[in-house]
């Protein structure tokens, strides 16, 4: 079964819409969705790797655009779709013990966000609702992000045939190590 997720995911990648299927999940990943973009952007990058750039490119671009999106139910629908995606993960309860708190190391946050596991919407949606700068928000998201899906795809360039290699013949750990880092991303968000 996961051999024949993987060959689809792959050839998903290669699909002639992969972009704005990789933008798509980019943007709404920001705001409200947990499954993060390096899932259709790792195979897209393997299967082209050519296109490593551009495809780093359109994650970070609507991952940013998403954050905005993100900033925004926190500023202005915090009560009726913030507060419900904050439960959703567990963190209304600390919501205003932290919002004293965030502003002062926000710019920090949203760096450490962007580039780990840790759901990036989270750290949008408090932006948003404790007010940090916008400029500040948006400056720190680019960073981060960027950082993030360029670190990827300059490895993946890089060092593409023989990841592919790797995960193909290790499929079923490949895929075992990647659950635990995504699960650990939300466990993360409960317990910290």
């Amino acid at each position: 079964m996961i051999r024949r997720l993987y060959d689809w995911t792959i050839s998903l990648a290669e699909h002639r819409h992969a972009l704005w299927a990789l933008a798509f999940v980019a943007f709404i990943e920001s705001s409200v969705f947990p499954i993060p973009p390096d899932v259709l952007m790792i195979p897209m990058i393997i299967a082209r790797p050519s296109r490593a750039w551009l495809i780093a490119s359109v994650a970070l671009v609507a991952s940013v655009l998403g954050g905005l999106l993100g900033y925004y139910i926190g500023f202005g629908l915090f009560e009726s779709v913030g507060r419900p995606v904050l439960e959703f993960y567990g963190k209304d309860a600390y919501f205003e013990e932290f919002r004293a708190r965030y502003n002062e190391w926000g710019a920090w946050a949203v760096l450490i966000a962007g580039v780990t596991p840790f759901p990036f919407k989270v750290i949008t949606i408090l932006s948003g609702s404790t007010g940090l700068n916008f400029g500040i928000f948006v400056v720190a998201s680019i960073v981060a992000r960027g950082f993030r899906f360029f670190i990827v795809a300059a490895l993946l360039w890089k060092f593409g045939p023989p990841v592919r290699d790797f995960i193909e013949k290790r499929l079923g750990a490949v895929f075992t190590v990647l659950m635990l880092l995504f699960f650990g991303g939300f466990a993360m968000v409960k317990y910290l």
